[in-house]
């Protein structure tokens, strides 16, 4: 059914980039209201017609997508600062006149009235233009490329194999968008550049001295609860003196205050900052960054885009954000069917092929798994292996939908249920690696056959 009202709110945070397209061109044929919570620029610049903003206790209606929202709200910023201005010019000129006049038989009557028109004024109330948030990462010296180079390396875990015939090269003013569906093997690739994974075999060489920085969404689950912002520097940096290490989370947003609180105490967003400086205390050459937006407010995320093209390293990014992805990277490497080569297209024209390819590649896979269970009961050893792979497949797919209704409830992201939010976002995990294992294991019965 398709509701009357549909209320969404952050519907981007566990899409990967396949269901991010479609969730934009869904939205945008949508025949009735929709109402969403969103920080993703790209998503409401594609799929809204107004923007109802909050701020300051009030709320005003806008015409037109995020960018014309974002343009007429630069305007009246700088319509109230030129009209403040002028509101205080035009004090400081009566206050002149009084303060040379009011004690003057023949000028005290003007000046008494100047007096009363300052005291009615009413300030022009200007907002902080600065209040934004702001990142500064540390920038490493430069070393000779490459800093990473691949060739025919292969790469998964335990014996499963998960990517393979990679030949690629990694510079130091490199900024690549990692793309691909979920399960593709996106993460275990940038597990492989961080070194959390050893390559199965190929040739896999790391420039001396490299430093590598690595962030991923759930690195905030790893912060330690009963300690403060502080205590995380301490002990990441014993040498340093305390204001010192104020400063550095100054630069990040957690002002004095944030940075004695206890981490439990923390937004989703200062608990993003505080895991995004303490992975970039070392000044890395190679800064990956795994899904670095989903707790970022707008504000925060446009911080991280000022802040990576400032940054002097390379990047490895991985997000469902367009915007920071059109923003930050100057290559795109796509991660698919076990391989990560060069895309050597744009954004757009990834976003246009992955449209058409959505609804044929479902619907081939239906059809299979439905030729398989239509086939008489005397199979061969191979259709019954096709078989048991696509009632696998059809379970795990089931699994990620009843997660995922347990995600979208508003409910779940209250604070008293961190621990069940935790816990579903471990099993969403678990379920997508264990769905594209099934997902190989049921093409290579397929080309078995």
């Amino acid at each position: 059914s398709k509701p009357d009202i549909l209320l969404l709110d952050e519907p981007t945070n566990f899409l990967d980039l396949e269901g991010v397209f479609w969730l934009e061109k869904f939205l945008s044929k949508y025949p009735h209201t929709v109402l969403i919570i969103s920080h993703d620029r790209a998503l409401l610049n594609k799929a809204v017609n107004s923007i109802l903003h909050v701020n300051n206790e009030t709320l005003k209606l806008y015409s037109g997508n995020f960018d014309l929202f974002d343009e007429q709200r630069r305007e009246e910023l700088r319509h109230q600062l030129a009209a403040a201005k002028k509101q205080e010019d035009r004090k400081k000129h009566m206050q002149s006149y009084v303060d040379r006049f009011r004690y003057q038989a023949n000028k005290a009557k003007q000046a008494q009235s100047r007096i009363k028109m300052i005291e009615k004024m009413q300030p022009i109330a200007v907002e902080d233009a600065n209040r934004s948030v702001r990142f500064s990462f540390p920038n490493p010296e430069e070393l000779s490329p490459p800093l990473i180079s691949m060739e025919e390396v292969k790469v998964g875990y335990g014996s499963e194999v998960i990517l393979k015939n990679i030949n690629l090269r990694l510079d130091q003013d490199d900024r690549i968008a990692l793309i691909g569906a979920n399960g593709e093997g996106k993460s275990t690739f940038a597990k492989l550049l961080s070194g959390q994974l050893v390559p199965f075999s190929g040739n896999f060489n790391v420039q001396n001295k490299l430093r590598i920085g690595f962030f991923a969404q759930h690195q905030i689950e790893d912060l330690t609860p009963s300690e403060t912002p502080l205590d995380h520097l301490k002990s990441a940096l014993s040498e340093e003196s305390p204001s010192n290490l104020r400063s550095k989370l100054a630069s990040f947003g957690i002002n004095s205050e944030i940075a004695d609180n206890k981490v439990d105490s923390l937004s989703g967003g200062q608990k993003a900052r505080l895991s995004l400086l303490l992975a970039t205390l070392s000044a890395p050459h190679i800064l990956i960054l795994d899904e670095p937006t989903n707790h970022l407010d707008m504000e925060s995320r446009e911080a991280l885009i000022r802040a990576l093209a400032d940054y002097s390293g390379a990047v490895i990014i991985v997000s469902h954000d367009l915007n920071i992805l059109s923003l930050t990277a100057n290559k795109l490497w796509l991660v698919r069917n076990q391989e990560v080569s060069e895309y050597h297209d744009d954004l757009n024209s990834y976003r246009e092929m992955l449209l058409k390819e959505r609804g044929g590649s479902k619907e081939n896979k239906s059809r299979v798994k439905a030729s398989v269970k239509k086939n008489s009961p005397k199979q061969s050893v191979k259709e019954e292996e096709v078989a048991r792979c696509g009632q696998r497949i059809e379970k795990i797919e089931n699994i990620i939908k009843i997660i995922d209704e347990n995600l979208s409830n508003p409910l779940i992201y209250e604070q008293y249920n961190d621990d069940k939010l935790r816990k579903l976002q471990k099993q969403r995990k678990e379920a997508i690696e264990a769905l594209k294992r099934a997902e190989m294991l049921w093409e290579k019965a397929i080309n078995l056959m």
